[in-house]
C-alpha cells in the first residue's frame, strides 16, 4: 500500500524499477543504491549543506504542494549510524516536516564518508539557487577537504579553472562585501570586479556607490581600472622619489612576504612602512616570515 503523500511521478519510477536491479542490504558487499520510505525521525542534515538559511516562504510554498501532491523526487541519503544523513534534498526534507509528513521516500547511498561529503557539495554548488558566497564556500570545503586542485574541481563540475579561482577570491573580501553578495546586492560580475582592488577601503567605498547609484558591471570594471591607473601612477612617483636602498628594501620585502610593501619617505629621511595584509590568516603568515628570518 503506498503512502498518502506519494506523488505519481514517484509512483511511476517506484512501480517500474525491476528489484533484480537494485542492490541491497542483504549483499552488504555489492550495495550501490535502494529506494525506500524513511521515517523524518531518523534523517539527519548535512553538516557540509552550505545554505543555512532557508527562505520560510518559499519553504511553505513547498509544504503546500508536497501536501497535495507529495514528494515527487525523492531525497538522496547516506546511512550514518543508525540514522540517514541528507546528501541532497535538505529543503525538501523541511518541507515535509512542515507539510505533517511522517516519512519520505529517499534514494539510499552507500557511500564513504568522503563521497558522502563530495557529493553533497557538488550537487549543491550545481544548483541554481544558491548565491555566489555559498558556491565559493563549497568549492574551498570540497578542495580542501578532498585535495582536488581548482582544475580538478572545475573538470567535475564542467567550469574552468579561473572561474573556481574567481569564486574561491571571494572569500577574501571583506565581511561587508561579502554579507552584500550573500543578500543579492552585488552580481558575480561585480564581485569578481571588486577582486582586483588590493585597497579594502576601496573597494568598500565602490560597494558602497555600486548599492547606492545601482552601477552596472561595466561601469564597476572602468572605475576598478581607473583607480588601479591612479595606483600605479602613485606608485611610480613615490618610487621616483625614494633613494635606491629604499627602492631596493622594498622590491626584496615584496618579494618575500608576497604582499604589498609601500614606503614613505620626508625630504629630511623621516618615513613610514606600510606592510599590507587582506586577513587575519595573511597577517599570521606575514608575522612568522618576520620571525623566522
Amino acid at each position: 500500500m503506498k503512502s498518502p503523500a506519494l506523488g505519481k511521478g514517484l509512483e511511476a519510477l517506484l512501480g517500474s524499477i525491476d528489484k533484480n536491479s537494485v542492490k541491497t542490504e542483504d549483499k552488504k558487499a555489492e550495495i550501490n543504491a535502494e529506494i525506500a520510505y524513511i521515517p523524518l525521525s531518523d534523517i539527519i542534515p548535512n553538516p557540509e549543506q552550505p545554505r543555512k538559511e532557508f527562505d520560510e516562504q518559499s519553504l511553505q510554498e513547498l509544504a503546500m504542494s508536497i501536501k497535495e501532491n507529495g514528494v515527487i523526487v525523492p531525497i538522496t541519503v547516506n546511512k550514518h549510524g543508525g540514522k540517514y544523513m541528507i546528501i541532497a534534498g535538505e529543503r525538501r526534507f523541511r518541507a515535509s516536516k512542515q507539510a505533517g509528513l511522517k516519512e519520505i521516500p529517499a534514494y539510499i547511498r552507500v557511500v564513504t564518508e568522503q563521497q558522502s561529503m563530495q557529493m553533497a557539495l557538488i550537487e549543491n554548488i550545481q544548483r541554481e539557487d544558491l548565491n555566489a558566497m555559498e558556491i565559493a564556500l563549497s568549492m574551498k570545503a570540497l578542495c580542501e577537504q578532498t585535495g582536488l586542485s581548482h582544475q580538478e574541481l572545475g573538470n567535475k563540475l564542467g567550469k574552468s579553472r579561473s572561474n573556481v579561482a574567481n569564486y574561491i577570491r571571494l572569500l577574501n573580501l571583506p565581511a561587508e562585501i561579502q554579507l552584500s553578495i550573500r543578500a543579492d546586492e552585488l552580481s558575480m560580475g561585480h564581485a569578481r570586479a571588486l577582486i582586483a582592488l588590493e585597497d579594502e577601503k576601496q573597494q568598500i567605498e565602490l560597494v558602497r556607490k555600486i548599492i547606492k547609484d545601482g552601477l552596472s558591471v561595466r561601469e564597476v570594471e572602468s572605475a576598478v581600472k581607473k583607480l588601479k591607473e591612479a595606483e600605479v601612477k602613485t606608485k611610480t612617483n613615490q618610487k621616483k622619489q625614494l633613494p635606491q636602498l629604499h627602492n631596493e628594501f622594498v622590491t626584496a620585502m615584496t618579494e618575500r612576504l608576497q604582499t604589498p610593501i609601500t614606503v614613505k619617505r620626508s625630504q629630511r629621511g623621516k618615513g613610514t612602512i606600510t606592510i599590507a595584509f587582506k586577513n587575519d590568516k595573511e597577517f599570521e603568515r606575514i608575522v612568522s616570515l618576520l620571525k623566522n628570518k
